[in-house]
């Protein structure tokens, strides 16, 4: 990295991280979540907006670098890591069963909803299919920081959430592999369900052998015993978990499966009290830096009534596919309605693979210039609903209480 460069991002990073924190000082007192305020700090002070208004060396003051996205993709790992110390294995696999089924339906309605709807629309069956992949994901993160600033994380709702959340991550990276490469021949007609179906098993495959592994090795390698000088513990731990997360994307899954795999793993150790410590103070930077810099790449200088149009109807499509495929299968399981409503909601959010399978769309050519700001004003909106529907739900939940 040249000096310039260097000097470019911790100015970006230092005004990012400043603005997170105002605002979400500013909406902790206006009682909204602070995610939220996050969020909006990274679209206000961004490069699209007064980021964009200040020059410094020929370019914007606060440019969204590689090196930026690199320390929010770090965020992410943090997040959830953080969310799988919140889960013992045993809980895991309790809930595996619900987290499955809850996790598939949440991929498979968005997926044939949002390709029949665009082809009813008059796009093609590769563009069609590359918006539905968009819809799959769910983005847990900020789902997870709501979840946690009520203190509900351990809630039935909760577990199944993150449970369904992970399984959804990596059911939704299968289908952008087979997707993407799809997409790189450009050719639908050559599509062989058979390939297709590999494809998912090794990803599946992988997860079930990393998550084990973890659990296996990890409370054996990382314990007191071993490791006695100050700070040993918990700077293994984090190498733990960045390797792991590391791995996780080197055989084709998201590097935040490795991290909660990791986080999961220690969750029923000795040590986890020192470790949750820890990386919570280590998630006071990291978190809202996350957000601000998802924030910040929002572009809304392009939008026009198409877009604006074909916006409406992907981000209807995001909501009511997660609400029916998540939130009613959920319902079933934990036997309240309430409770799997505010897992259809918690799903909603959707994240970096949506941004993902945009920028495979736009790279290839698939895509328009339209449907990709489409895709990532759906990211943004989700992102910026789920925090606000999920806390109101909890504000009921708590105006009841007191009532009672």
């Amino acid at each position: 990295m040249s000096e310039i460069n260097f000097i470019s991002t911790i100015i970006g990073v230092g005004i990012l991280l400043f603005a997170a924190k105002v605002m979400a000082e500013l909406f902790l007192r206006l009682k909204l979540p602070i995610v939220l305020g996050e969020l909006i700090a990274g679209i206000i002070v961004g490069p699209f907006a007064l980021g964009g208004l200040f020059i410094y060396n020929g370019t914007s003051l606060v440019e969204i670098t590689e090196e930026i996205k690199i320390l929010g993709e770090i965020g992410a790992i943090v997040i959830l890591f953080m969310a799988g110390l919140e889960m013992t294995p045993k809980e895991f696999l309790r809930g595996g069963k619900a987290a499955f089924i809850v996790a598939t339906a949440g991929v498979v309605v968005p997926f044939f909803a949002g390709f029949v709807v665009f082809q009813m629309f008059g796009f093609d069956a590769l563009q069609s299919m590359l918006i539905a992949t968009a819809l799959t994901a769910t983005s847990i993160a900020i789902s997870i920081q709501v979840l946690n600033e009520f203190g509900k994380i351990k809630t039935p709702e909760a577990r199944l959430i993150i449970g369904a959340a992970v399984i959804d991550d990596i059911l939704a990276i299968a289908v952008l592999s087979v997707v993407s490469s799809i997409a790189g021949n450009g050719m639908v007609e050559n599509i062989d369900i058979a390939d297709i179906t590999i494809t998912i098993l090794q990803v599946l495959g992988f997860f079930a052998i990393i998550l084990v592994s973890a659990v296996i090795l990890i409370p054996k390698f990382i314990t007191p015993r071993l490791w006695k000088a100050k700070g040993s513990v918990e700077g293994i731990a984090t190498a733990s978990f960045f390797g792991t997360a590391a791995l996780a994307g080197l055989v084709g899954l998201s590097p935040i499966v490795g991290a909660f795999a990791v986080g999961m793993a220690l969750s029923a150790t000795k040590i986890f009290e020192n470790i949750r410590n820890y990386i919570e103070k280590v998630g006071l930077i990291f978190a809202p830096l996350f957000f601000v810099i998802i924030g910040a790449q929002v572009d809304l200088r392009g939008v026009n009534l198409e877009i604006l149009a074909l916006s409406g109807v992907i981000i209807i499509l995001a909501i009511v596919t997660k609400l029916c495929g998540c939130g009613l299968p959920a319902m079933l399981f934990l036997k309240s309605k309430e409770q799997g409503y505010r897992v259809g909601i918690g799903m909603i959010s959707r994240g970096e693979v949506g941004l993902i399978v945009a920028g495979v769309g736009i790279s290839t050519g698939v895509l328009t210039s339209n449907v990709y700001s489409t895709i990532v004003i759906m990211v943004a909106a989700t992102t910026i609903i789920t925090p606000i529907w999920l806390k109101m739900e909890y504000r009921k939940d708590q105006k009841r209480n007191t009532t009672q």
